[in-house]
């Protein structure tokens, strides 16, 4: 079948540039608002929760919370978000749950427009099932035809890679497709305007009839809603918008500090009003962190701390006490910023200012629906105003000189 004669019929509501070109009317809106918005409440099979917590994932994002369940029950669904959002996890938990290890065969394909990220989804699919046995093969050009060969023959759980070096090793009988039951597309929409296009649809047409098809965009254009239209049965529609966090309801401090030695005495003058709630300390490295961490300690307070270069385990002790409350205040630095769970938290102390505007939402930052309200207060020597009236600028927002009753307000 050719391209020119798939999909076109069913686009819907359409339009014609002055090119003389089809132009599709139609955006993706969701008809799917169920939130689930813990992993242990997803069902997930002992072993496959277990490799999701020690992957470091404290709980899902918007995009995970929507539609890992929908994706678990067998539907079809096209989920649109935004780059970092979660999406590869997304799919990747999903088929992991659906997936029999018992069964020695290939029953999940996942493709993805360049090598180096058909490797990445494999080392997310072979984490996150760390504790199930799962095999996971990457399909990818500029390997050993031969070598990718025996791999396939082996019959591994799930395959990644390529549309061309997949569509050629399904072609020699070395992928065998009979055991697939989930399809999936990551940046279906750089993948299609790539020229993969044929090798795609031909795919498709390789696959048992009642496949399932995960499909994942940040845009639709007509070519993705084309293969929406063509292979997918009656489909569940996830549109994740881009600006989930929100600076909206957290008041913002600055205390101005002379000179940097002077910051510690600040954060101790300040520490009854921090142990109210809890909170976490940023500092812009993990010698940072170490040396106020032991600074604090020394003068007996007690705090925990957290950064990239300790174990995963040595982790999640530390964010299980945060969690329950048993720790109170919390020091890392910024790599951890995504990864931490914000929503419980109603201070942030920036003890130093973020080296990129973008990680000031991504510390003090949290999702906008939560409406839960916090405090930032921001440590400020002479050196850091331009980055302070930078943020203020980027993020349109203004931050206030701390008032003396700052505990009222958290």
């Amino acid at each position: 079948m050719s391209i020119m004669q798939c999909g076109r019929a069913h686009l819907g509501r359409s339009a014609t540039n002055e090119n003389g070109l089809e132009l599709s009317a139609e955006l993706i809106e969701s008809n799917w608002d169920q939130i689930t918005d813990s992993f242990d409440n997803m069902d997930l099979k002992a072993e496959l929760l277990r490799g999701v917590y020690a992957y470091g994932f404290e709980r899902p994002s918007a995009i995970q919370q929507r539609a890992i369940m929908p994706i678990i029950t067998g539907r079809d669904c096209i989920a649109q978000a935004q780059s970092g959002t979660g999406k590869t996890a997304t799919f990747s938990i999903s088929i992991l749950q659906r997936i029999d290890t018992t069964v020695k065969k290939t029953q999940a394909l996942i493709l993805a427009p360049t090598r180096e990220l058909a490797q990445q989804i494999q080392k997310v699919v072979i984490a996150l099932g760390d504790y199930l046995n799962v095999e996971c093969h990457a399909c990818v050009g500029g390997t050993a035809v031969r070598e990718d060969m025996a791999k396939l023959n082996e019959g591994p759980h799930v395959v990644v890679g390529t549309p061309g070096r997949v569509f050629d090793m399904i072609n020699r009988g070395a992928l065998r497709t009979d055991g697939v039951k989930m399809f999936c597309l990551d940046e279906a929409d750089e993948m299609l305007s790539t020229g993969f296009k044929d090798s795609i649809y031909d795919i498709f047409q390789l696959l048992p009839a009642d496949t399932q098809v995960v499909l994942l965009s940040a845009t639709m254009p007509t070519d993705v809603l084309e293969v929406t239209k063509k292979f997918m049965r009656d489909p569940i529609r996830i549109l994740v918008k881009q600006d989930q966090l929100t600076l909206e309801g957290i008041r913002q401090f600055y205390i101005a500090v002379d000179k940097e030695e002077w910051k510690l005495d600040t954060l101790c003058d300040l520490y009854e009003t921090v142990t109210i709630t809890q909170a976490v300390i940023f500092c812009s490295t993990r010698r940072k962190v170490d040396w106020l961490t032991q600074k604090l300690h020394e003068r007996e307070f007690t705090v925990s701390a957290m950064h990239g270069e300790m174990d995963q385990a040595q982790r999640e002790v530390i964010m299980k006490e945060f969690r329950s409350g048993s720790s109170r205040v919390l020091i890392a630095t910024d790599l951890l910023a995504r990864g931490i769970d914000v929503q419980q938290v109603s201070l942030v102390i920036n003890y130093d200012l973020p080296a990129s505007k973008e990680n000031y939402i991504h510390r003090i930052g949290r999702g906008g629906r939560f409406g839960r309200k916090g405090v930032a207060i921001n440590f400020v020597t002479t050196d850091d105003l331009k980055m302070l009236r930078e943020i203020e600028q980027f993020y349109n927002t203004h931050v206030d000189e701390m008032p003396m009753n700052v505990a009222d307000l958290i």
